[in-house]
């Protein structure tokens, strides 16, 4: 496991895997140059659900500046084109048995906030919300966001529909 995180968001995400009994290895793009696919950009967590089944996790962080999560309005979930490459190579290479998701975490910035039901994972003084969106679903709906630094994005109708909670990912 790495001993250290770039960002708290994936360390917060750690912890809430810690916190669900999920096992799981994080990973840098030096361990993807020790199984010999360096020129493919790593994910950040490799899961193994109690299913047996296996996850591929690219944690995307966000902060979160609204007063409501009613309608998952407000969300940014955009992703390089080579979070896309990377994950859709790495699916290649590991085979069906493994599925990519991007796990968007987002800091809460404000004090009062709605949460509509949704779960809040507190972590170092801070507040947060996860979706995960299976990478089939996002490359399915994706649209270009900034061709110059080569982003793409989710239409808010389109992630509306494709996010689920953390506790989703258990019943994978």
């Amino acid at each position: 496991m790495q001993d250290s995180f770039p960002n708290h968001y994936e360390m917060a995400f750690q912890n809430w895997l810690i916190d669900h009994s999920i096992e799981h290895v994080a990973l840098n793009n030096e361990r993807a140059i020790e199984l010999g696919h360096s020129g493919i950009k790593s994910f950040d967590f490799l899961l193994e659900l109690e299913s047996g089944r296996k996850i591929l996790a690219e944690v995307k962080g966000r902060r979160f500046k609204g007063t409501t999560l009613e309608k998952l309005t407000s969300l940014e979930c955009w992703v390089t084109a080579g979070d896309i490459d990377g994950l859709t190579k790495w699916t290649e290479i590991l085979g069906p048995e493994y599925k990519a998701v991007f796990i968007f975490t987002y800091k809460i910035d404000n004090v009062d906030v709605d949460f509509d039901g949704q779960e809040v994972f507190e972590f170092d003084s801070n507040r947060y919300i996860f979706f995960c969106v299976g990478l089939d679903d996002y490359r399915r709906f994706m649209k270009q966001r900034s061709p110059k630094w080569r982003t793409v994005t989710l239409p808010a109708e389109k992630f509306r529909q494709c996010a689920a909670q953390l506790s989703d990912l258990l019943s994978l």
